[in-house]
C-alpha cells in the first residue's frame, strides 16, 4: 500500500523527512472500519510534523494526513472526521484532554487505505465527488466552529478575516458570505485578495490598514503579524476568534484594550462530529465547495507537498491514489 510518510524529523527542509512507499496493509482494530481513500487533502499540520511539531520521534514513522474521503468495505461512500477522542469520552470531543488527530497517534489518510473509529466516518452528500468531500475537513471545519460556534456570529455582522489565503480563509468567507454575514478580509497580496472577493468577500484591505468602522468578531490564525490590528478592529464587547498562529505568538496582548472595551478573547480547535454533519448540510444546501488548488497523485506526494510549503497555493492541496 502507497503511503505518504514522516520517517524523521527536519524542522529546516520538511521535504527531506517525508518519504512516499509502499507499506504493509493491516486490519483495522475491533470497532474501527477500513476507508479506501479516493482523495486526500494536505494542510499545514502535515508540514509542522515533518518538522517534528506535535509529533514524536518514539512515533516515526507515521502515515501523514488528516483529512479524507473514500469508500468503506461495504460500498459506504463517506467522508472523514479526523478528530480522534477516547471512547469513553462524552460530550465536545474537541475538548478532551486525550484526544488526536490522525497522523499523531494513529496513521492518516495519506494512503491508500485509513482505518478509523466507526464513528469517524459521515455519509458523503448524494452527487458529491470524492475532492469536494475531502477538502472540507480541516479547513472547512475549523473556520465553521470559528465562526458559528465560538464567534456565536449572526447574520448582518461584520467581521473581518485575517489573511487572505489558504484554506481556512476560503472557508470563512465562503460560509459567512452565505449566511448572511458581511465579511471583510485583510490581507498582504492584492492578487490573493482579489480571490477573497470572489469567493464573498463584501470588502478587502491591506495588511494593517484602519477599517472603516469597527467590526462584530475578528478571526484570527496569522498571531504576532496581525493580532494588534485584531484587537484594535474590534467593537466594545466584539471576539477575537484565534484558531492559529503562523507568524508566531504575540508577547504584547493589548491587555487594557481587552478588559476596557470587555473584549472576548477565545480559541478555537478543529470541530466536532456534530459541527462537521452540520457543515455538510450547510454546504449542501448553500452549494458550497471548497477551493481547490491542484490535485496530485499520491505517488507524486512530494509534489503536493512542495505546493503548500511554497505558501503559493490559493485554496487546498489535494492527493488522489
Amino acid at each position: 500500500m502507497i503511503a505518504a510518510r514522516a520517517v524523521r524529523f527536519s524542522p529546516e527542509d520538511p521535504l527531506s523527512a517525508l518519504e512516499v512507499a509502499d507499506r504493509p496493509a493491516a486490519e483495522p482494530p475491533p470497532g474501527w472500519v477500513r476507508v479506501r481513500v479516493r482523495a486526500a487533502a494536505l494542510n499545514r499540520h502535515d508540514l509542522w510534523s515533518l518538522r517534528g511539531v506535535g509529533l514524536g520521534a518514539e512515533r516515526l514513522p507515521m502515515v501523514l494526513g488528516c483529512d479524507a474521503a473514500g469508500v468503506t468495505d461495504d460500498g459506504t461512500e463517506v467522508v472523514v472526521h479526523a478528530v480522534v477522542s477516547d471512547e469513553d469520552f462524552r460530550g465536545d470531543e474537541t475538548l478532551d484532554p486525550r484526544r488526536t488527530l490522525l497522523s499523531e497517534l494513529h496513521p492518516g489518510t495519506l494512503a491508500e487505505h485509513v482505518h478509523v473509529p466507526r464513528r469517524n466516518v459521515l455519509p458523503v452528500p448524494a452527487g458529491w465527488g470524492p475532492e469536494r468531500a475531502a477538502a472540507l475537513g480541516t479547513a472547512w471545519l475549523t473556520a465553521y466552529r470559528m465562526l458559528f460556534t465560538q464567534a456565536r456570529a449572526t447574520p448582518g455582522q461584520t467581521v473581518l478575516v485575517q489573511g487572505a489565503a489558504g484554506g481556512v480563509s476560503n472557508a470563512l468567507v465562503a460560509l459567512g458570505a452565505a449566511a448572511g454575514l458581511r465579511v471583510w478580509v485583510s490581507g498582504r497580496d492584492e492578487e490573493r485578495l482579489a480571490r477573497a472577493a470572489a469567493w464573498g468577500a463584501a470588502a478587502t484591505f491591506p495588511a494593517g490598514r484602519r477599517l472603516p468602522e469597527r467590526v462584530d468578531a475578528v478571526l484570527e490564525t496569522v498571531g504576532k503579524a496581525t493580532w494588534q490590528h485584531s484587537v484594535r478592529s474590534l467593537k466594545p464587547g466584539g471576539t477575537l476568534v484565534v484558531s492559529g498562529a503562523t507568524t508566531g505568538g504575540d508577547p504584547s496582548a493589548m491587555l487594557e484594550n481587552v478588559f476596557f472595551r470587555q473584549l472576548r478573547v477565545l480559541g478555537s480547535t478543529m470541530g466536532t462530529r456534530e459541527e462537521f454533519e452540520r457543515l455538510l448540510r450547510f454546504c449542501e444546501l448553500a452549494d458550497l465547495a471548497p477551493e481547490v488548488d491542484s490535485v496530485h497523485a499520491l505517488a507524486d506526494a512530494r509534489d503536493a507537498f512542495a505546493r503548500l510549503e511554497s505558501g503559493q497555493a490559493v485554496g487546498k492541496v489535494l492527493v488522489r491514489p
